[in-house]
């Protein structure tokens, strides 16, 4: 049995008819909506996350390439979780550029806010980081596709968790007016991050951009604030 095909019935034994039965309506996959078409098959993800662990060191990029391109999530997101573990355990730079062209090879299968956030920072943001090649993200969030647009700025929390912010703010701001809500809540995410680590550079920030972003942008931004400030921004006082 090839290591693929044996990934794939390790996580259908770990199914659950329920769970099938509902990750369809949470992740939005009706006719005309973020997910339209994903199938599941209802494994819950910390099972996914012990499936990547015991098979990531004997799984090549080649055969990765064919779970990571499947039609169900789990095998998306299970291949996306060992993609990680290949990048964080290898010390060779040329391995994780390898590992870079292969994730930026695939970003057409990156395709749902859970694949996005799970992935981008650690891989993309971090080598992004070290190796100051902004540009990879910068790229991503000119695109017209919503995706690498959120991978982008998800992406920039790596340079939050390092004390850098001005990615994320060139990016928010690039991509505030977006029309789609899945936009509006990652930037205001990655505020509230940049918030939770300097809480000056947030209210700097919100202090020229807080009356014209996207209501749900602003109630993440401002979750951690003190209630009355809160309340300042939400009514309009400051």
């Amino acid at each position: 049995m090839s290591i693929v095909k044996e990934i794939q019935e390790a996580l259908t034994i770990l199914s659950i008819p329920e769970k099938a039965a509902f990750f369809p309506r949470f992740f939005k996959t009706g006719k005309g909506e973020y997910g339209e078409g994903d199938l599941f098959l209802g494994v819950k993800v910390p099972d996914q996350r012990s499936v990547a662990k015991e098979y990531y060191h004997q799984i090549s990029l080649q055969e990765l390439s064919i779970l990571l391109s499947s039609e169900y999530h789990e095998h998306r997101l299970t291949a996306l979780f060992m993609l990680i573990s290949k990048f964080e355990k290898t010390k060779e730079k040329a391995v994780k550029e390898e590992v870079i062209r292969f994730y930026l090879a695939h970003l057409p299968y990156v395709n749902n806010w859970d694949l996005v956030d799970s992935s981008c920072y650690k891989i993309l943001g971090r080598y992004a980081f070290e190796n100051h090649k902004e540009n990879l993200l910068r790229e991503l969030s000119e695109s017209e596709e919503m995706w690498y647009k959120r991978i982008a700025v998800v992406g920039t929390m790596h340079y939050i968790k390092k004390g850098s912010f001005d990615l994320t703010k060139e990016f928010v701001t690039r991509n505030m007016k977006h029309p789609h809500d899945l936009m509006h809540k990652a930037n205001g995410w990655l505020l509230r991050e940049m918030g939770n680590k300097n809480e000056s550079e947030l209210i700097s920030y919100l202090n020229i951009y807080y009356k014209e972003m996207p209501r749900t942008c602003l109630r993440y931004a401002i979750e951690k604030l003190d209630e009355g400030l809160r309340q300042d921004y939400l009514k309009g006082r400051i």
